[in-house]
Protein backbone atom coordinates (compact mmCIF):
# COMPACT_ATOMS: atom_id res chain seq x y z
CA UNK A 1 0.00 0.00 0.00
CA UNK A 2 2.92 2.37 0.81
CA UNK A 3 4.15 1.71 -2.02
CA UNK A 4 1.28 2.53 -4.54
CA UNK A 5 0.91 5.75 -2.48
CA UNK A 6 4.62 6.76 -3.23
CA UNK A 7 4.19 6.15 -6.60
CA UNK A 8 0.77 8.36 -6.66
CA UNK A 9 2.32 11.03 -5.33
CA UNK A 10 5.59 10.97 -7.36
CA UNK A 11 3.40 10.75 -10.88
CA UNK A 12 1.16 14.00 -9.18
CA UNK A 13 4.67 15.70 -8.84
CA UNK A 14 6.25 14.98 -12.26
CA UNK A 15 2.99 16.00 -14.01
CA UNK A 16 3.53 18.89 -12.02
CA UNK A 17 6.89 19.67 -13.14
CA UNK A 18 5.52 18.72 -17.13
CA UNK A 19 2.84 21.12 -16.94
CA UNK A 20 4.46 24.56 -15.48
CA UNK A 21 3.80 26.07 -12.26
CA UNK A 22 0.58 26.02 -10.60
CA UNK A 23 -0.71 28.88 -7.92
CA UNK A 24 -1.39 27.47 -4.59
CA UNK A 25 -4.59 28.97 -2.79
CA UNK A 26 -3.50 31.32 0.16
CA UNK A 27 -5.87 31.88 3.30
CA UNK A 28 -8.42 34.12 3.29
CA UNK A 29 -8.52 34.87 7.53
CA UNK A 30 -7.60 38.81 7.95
CA UNK A 31 -5.25 38.48 10.96
CA UNK A 32 -7.35 40.00 14.11
CA UNK A 33 -6.95 43.87 14.16
CA UNK A 34 -4.94 44.01 10.67
CA UNK A 35 -6.47 46.89 8.34
CA UNK A 36 -4.77 48.28 5.63
CA UNK A 37 -7.42 50.95 4.72
CA UNK A 38 -6.59 54.74 4.49
CA UNK A 39 -5.13 57.19 1.99
CA UNK A 40 -0.92 56.75 1.31
CA UNK A 41 1.44 59.07 -0.59
CA UNK A 42 4.35 57.76 -1.93
CA UNK A 43 7.43 58.26 -0.02
CA UNK A 44 10.15 56.27 -1.55
CA UNK A 45 10.75 53.52 -4.39
CA UNK A 46 13.54 51.46 -4.76
CA UNK A 47 15.02 48.48 -7.16
CA UNK A 48 15.69 47.27 -10.20
CA UNK A 49 14.74 45.33 -13.67
CA UNK A 50 16.64 43.37 -16.05
CA UNK A 51 14.71 44.51 -19.35
CA UNK A 52 11.87 46.62 -19.55
CA UNK A 53 8.79 44.89 -17.78
CA UNK A 54 6.57 45.97 -20.62
CA UNK A 55 7.88 42.96 -22.57
CA UNK A 56 6.70 40.41 -19.85
CA UNK A 57 2.73 40.03 -20.50
CA UNK A 58 2.20 39.64 -16.91
CA UNK A 59 3.16 43.40 -16.21
CA UNK A 60 -0.25 44.39 -17.39
CA UNK A 61 -1.35 43.55 -14.14
CA UNK A 62 0.77 45.67 -11.93
CA UNK A 63 -0.27 49.15 -11.33
CA UNK A 64 1.90 51.99 -10.06
CA UNK A 65 0.94 55.15 -8.63
CA UNK A 66 1.93 57.68 -6.02
CA UNK A 67 -0.95 58.48 -4.16
CA UNK A 68 -2.69 55.75 -3.20
CA UNK A 69 -6.48 54.75 -1.26
CA UNK A 70 -6.81 51.59 0.46
CA UNK A 71 -10.42 50.26 1.50
CA UNK A 72 -10.40 47.26 3.18
CA UNK A 73 -13.88 45.48 3.27
CA UNK A 74 -15.11 42.04 5.27
CA UNK A 75 -13.81 39.92 1.77
CA UNK A 76 -11.37 42.14 0.22
CA UNK A 77 -8.91 45.03 -0.22
CA UNK A 78 -9.76 48.07 -2.94
CA UNK A 79 -6.35 49.52 -4.24
CA UNK A 80 -6.67 53.13 -6.06
CA UNK A 81 -3.97 54.41 -7.47
CA UNK A 82 -3.76 58.14 -8.16
CA UNK A 83 -7.86 58.76 -8.27
CA UNK A 84 -8.24 56.57 -11.62
CA UNK A 85 -7.47 52.70 -11.35
CA UNK A 86 -9.24 50.56 -9.08
CA UNK A 87 -7.76 47.31 -8.36
CA UNK A 88 -10.04 44.60 -6.43
CA UNK A 89 -8.55 41.63 -4.76
CA UNK A 90 -10.95 39.16 -2.74
CA UNK A 91 -9.04 37.40 0.36
CA UNK A 92 -8.46 33.85 -0.45
CA UNK A 93 -9.46 34.16 -4.36
CA UNK A 94 -8.19 31.59 -7.02
CA UNK A 95 -9.87 32.85 -10.23
CA UNK A 96 -8.77 33.86 -13.60
CA UNK A 97 -8.35 37.27 -14.28
CA UNK A 98 -7.71 39.44 -17.52
CA UNK A 99 -6.48 42.99 -19.41
CA UNK A 100 -8.06 42.49 -22.77
CA UNK A 101 -6.51 39.34 -24.46
CA UNK A 102 -4.09 39.20 -21.66
CA UNK A 103 -5.20 36.57 -19.40
CA UNK A 104 -3.28 34.64 -16.31
CA UNK A 105 -4.36 32.61 -13.29
CA UNK A 106 -4.30 34.22 -9.36
CA UNK A 107 -4.43 33.90 -6.17
CA UNK A 108 -4.47 36.03 -2.91
CA UNK A 109 -4.70 36.12 0.51
CA UNK A 110 -3.05 36.56 4.18
CA UNK A 111 0.56 35.33 4.87
CA UNK A 112 0.99 36.23 8.39
CA UNK A 113 0.23 39.80 8.42
CA UNK A 114 1.01 40.36 4.60
CA UNK A 115 -1.13 40.52 1.89
CA UNK A 116 0.36 38.73 -1.14
CA UNK A 117 -1.01 38.24 -4.61
CA UNK A 118 0.24 36.25 -7.25
CA UNK A 119 -0.30 36.52 -10.72
CA UNK A 120 0.42 34.12 -13.24
CA UNK A 121 0.24 34.16 -16.86
CA UNK A 122 0.61 31.42 -19.89
CA UNK A 123 3.54 32.29 -20.70
CA UNK A 124 4.62 31.10 -17.19
CA UNK A 125 5.82 34.45 -15.82
CA UNK A 126 5.36 35.37 -12.29
CA UNK A 127 3.86 38.96 -10.69
CA UNK A 128 4.30 38.93 -6.83
CA UNK A 129 2.98 41.73 -4.93
CA UNK A 130 2.61 42.09 -0.95
CA UNK A 131 1.21 44.43 1.15
CA UNK A 132 2.21 45.12 4.90
CA UNK A 133 2.05 47.49 7.55
CA UNK A 134 4.95 49.28 9.64
CA UNK A 135 5.82 51.77 12.06
CA UNK A 136 2.76 50.83 13.83
CA UNK A 137 0.41 51.30 11.10
CA UNK A 138 1.96 54.61 9.60
CA UNK A 139 3.85 53.01 6.68
CA UNK A 140 2.57 50.93 4.55
CA UNK A 141 5.20 48.86 2.49
CA UNK A 142 4.83 47.06 -1.06
CA UNK A 143 7.20 44.39 -2.27
CA UNK A 144 6.73 43.68 -6.33
CA UNK A 145 8.72 41.03 -8.02
CA UNK A 146 8.18 39.58 -11.93
CA UNK A 147 9.76 36.39 -11.95
CA UNK A 148 10.46 34.77 -15.54
CA UNK A 149 11.86 30.84 -15.50
CA UNK A 150 13.49 31.27 -12.01
CA UNK A 151 15.22 34.81 -12.61
CA UNK A 152 13.88 37.83 -10.83
CA UNK A 153 13.25 40.51 -14.28
CA UNK A 154 12.21 43.20 -11.66
CA UNK A 155 12.22 44.28 -8.03
CA UNK A 156 10.45 47.08 -6.37
CA UNK A 157 10.05 48.24 -3.24
CA UNK A 158 7.77 51.25 -1.82
CA UNK A 159 6.87 52.65 1.31
CA UNK A 160 3.43 54.81 1.49
CA UNK A 161 2.69 57.40 4.82
CA UNK A 162 -0.77 57.70 5.93
CA UNK A 163 -1.87 61.31 4.87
Amino acid sequence: MKTCAAFAATVLVLYACASGEVLISKPATVPAGLDLSGDWVMVSSTGFSQRESRELAVSVFLEMGTSLKVTQTASGLFFSFDRSVVEEYRFGEHREVAVGAIAASRVSGWEGDTYVIETLDKDGAKLVESWRLQQKGSVLQRNMVIWEGGDKQLSLEQHFERV
